[in-house]
């Protein structure tokens, strides 16, 4: 093996979560745990969380955490996929606290076995924990359900607590005015950040060999500089990643140690590895004769008789669903709204459908709507709309909700497919794109 050319006597930067290698010298990270680890023990909260991008130790954090507490106070479930259903996530949540697994399929039932467990290990004197890694792709379903999960406490004492990780996704979602009952409840929010010098990059190396069984330095000064450069500045993913080819290619070319050369050239070997991937343009697409766009001075009619603009404007004036909930989505052209705005109005306010638009500067910005079929999302600066036959749409509301969600998650996946200006970002994290317009599909077909 690569490592044992070396003198270790176990692999020093593979890139998981062993708390056996971790390094003390990355601050943020060692406060997340620290403040984490209050609110467990001591702070009594019911909600913790650590955020921070890709890469940068959240999972080695909930690891930490886990390997700090006292097993014999604690019941824990560590759940790494929280991109499931809420009945499924309190399946597996419930069956990792009882160690047995639990069948049972209904949403009240299952909030009623957690409750009656809650109690009955409070009473045993034990608290219990619930770990979500990856937070980030809980729905926003899903994110308020698991607030109201908090409502379960004693008057004196909290019975569990929920730390959540994710990356900033999940940050950003937290601080929307629409979670802030959620936002209100936490205990501790912590932010991983990058190591913060290249000292302290040197000390997270050396440490990593030497608890791998190095006896002699093996990086020579030179090296750090580059390593410091191709690892975007102290990312330890990315590290890891470096150092890991580093010594391998050490090992094949029967060297003495890893210099400066070594690791830019590995370090750009990665990087062409990892680039992101060249889009194609795409063609534009054929437009209907209804939506050709008239030259100046011209006037081309649609069928009915109309221009398209004229169409359009009666489409957009106003259409109102679902007026059996106490707000009422609509859709409104103004053009003092920013792009991705649209306009929420209290159905109280409208008599009918055809009733009077109230002043837009009395309305609420929202970024989702639905036009006649139409499901409307503002994710970033795009603003895409997605289809919804009628007859899919009867059909999904007839059948199970696990069928929903599937036909959900297909719609949201195809959308993502025509729209490759979603993710095209390095930065966006396809996943939680895909969440999102899952969940405002399902939300339109339920």
């Amino acid at each position: 093996m690569y490592y044992e050319y070396w003198g270790l006597t176990k692999p020093p930067f593979d890139n998981v979560p062993d708390p056996s290698m971790y390094t003390d010298c990355h601050t943020s990270m060692e406060n997340a745990i620290a403040e984490t680890l209050f609110a467990i023990e001591e702070g009594e909260e019911c909600v913790a969380v650590i955020v921070g991008e890709v890469g940068l130790g959240k999972t080695m954090s909930l690891r930490m955490i886990i390997d700090s507490l006292d097993q014999e106070k604690y019941k824990i479930a560590l759940i790494t996929n929280p991109s499931t259903t809420f009945v499924q996530l309190m399946r597996e949540i419930i069956g990792q606290l009882t160690g047995n697994q639990c069948e049972e399929k209904k949403k009240v039932d299952l909030l009623e076995i957690f409750n009656k467990f809650l109690f009955h290990t409070i009473d045993k004197g034990k608290k219990s924990l619930i770990f979500i890694d990856e937070a980030n792709a809980i729905s926003p379903a899903n994110l308020e359900n698991l607030r109201l999960l908090t409502n379960m406490q004693d008057d004196q004492r909290n019975l569990f607590t929920i730390i959540l990780a994710g990356q900033m996704e999940l940050a950003r979602r937290l601080e929307l005015p629409r979670f802030a009952n959620l936002f209100q409840r936490l205990g501790t929010y912590n932010k991983i950040e990058k190591i913060q010098s290249q000292d302290l990059l040197k000390t997270y190396v050396t440490t990593r060999l030497k608890r791998a069984g190095g006896k002699k330095e093996i990086f020579t000064a030179d090296a750090y500089n580059p390593l410091w450069e191709h690892s975007e500045n102290g990312i330890p993913r990315l590290i890891n990643k470096i150092c890991k080819l580093s010594l391998k290619a050490g090992e094949t070319n029967e060297l003495i140690d890893i210099n400066a050369e070594v690791v830019s050239q590995i370090g750009e070997r990665f990087q062409k590895i990892t680039g992101g991937p060249v889009l194609q343009k795409r063609l534009p697409r054929k437009r209907s004769k209804d939506e050709i766009l008239p030259v100046p001075g011209e006037k081309i009619l649609t069928d009915q008789g109309k221009t398209p603009k004229e169409g359009k404007k009666e489409k957009e004036e106003l259409v109102v669903k679902q007026w059996n909930r106490e707000e009422t989505t609509v859709f409104l052209q103004d053009n003092r709204l920013k792009p991705t705005e649209t306009l929420r109005i209290d159905k109280n306010e409208i008599s009918e459908p055809n009733g009077k638009i109230p002043n837009a500067k009395e309305l609420t910005p929202i970024t989702e709507e639905v036009v006649e079929g139409i499901a409307v999302a503002g994710i970033g600066d795009c603003k895409i709309r997605i289809n919804l036959p009628p007859d899919i749409v009867k059909q999904a509301r007839s059948t199970t909700y696990e069928n929903r969600i599937k036909l959900a998650g297909s719609m949201a996946a195809k959308t993502l497919k025509e729209n490759p200006q979603l993710t095209k970002s390095p930065s966006v994290d396809p996943v939680s794109v895909w969440s999102e317009i899952r969940d405002l599909v399902l939300s339109r077909i339920e």
